[in-house]
């Protein structure tokens, strides 16, 4: 016969190993598999009935669900801060709702994409650039860079006063 810690085990392996392999996208199924898993501890050492085996899942399951929220709501609240070599680009087409667009940077035109996508930008706009990511530029709006220096208790950076116009020859 097939116990209940057993079964606990076996359907932990199984989420877990599916939110391994990369179908899980919000981190629910690792949430249920590692509550299975305390499940599967708790019932080998308690005899618990199958009621509250499901009610302490869902508990367990809520409870981790709650605080995955609560992460991730936090982490996307934080400024990104602006590297210390970041020069400053001209919007040159407007971005999309998905963050792509078109700088002037150093005298080119560069393939961008902004760090918040949800901040728009329009043609003439002055963002900073943060990174390269192979021929695309990684920008952040300047007033989000201006928010996120100051955050940090950091000092305007010199070069926020005008656009860097070097040409390559």
């Amino acid at each position: 016969m097939v116990t209940a810690p057993l079964i606990w085990l076996l359907l932990a392996a199984l989420l877990l190993l599916l939110a391994m392999a990369g179908a899980d996208s919000d981190g629910l199924l690792l949430l249920a598999g590692l509550s299975a898993l305390s499940l599967a501890a708790v019932t080998t050492l308690s005899a618990l009935l199958p009621g509250g085996q499901l009610l302490l899942f869902t508990l367990l399951l809520l409870l981790g669900y709650r605080w995955l929220r609560r992460w991730s709501a936090r982490r996307r609240e934080r400024g990104i801060p602006p590297a210390a070599g970041s020069e400053l680009a001209e919007v040159t087409a407007d971005f999309d709702g998905e963050g792509c667009g078109r700088v002037r940077w150093q005298g080119q035109s560069w393939a961008a994409v902004s760090l918040e996508p949800t901040t728009p930008l329009t043609v003439g706009a002055t963002v900073q650039v943060l990174g390269r990511e192979g021929t695309r530029l990684q920008v952040l709006a300047r007033a989000s860079a201006a928010v996120s220096r100051r955050q940090e208790g950091g000092q305007p950076d010199k070069r926020d006063s005008g656009i860097s116009r070097r040409t390559s020859d």
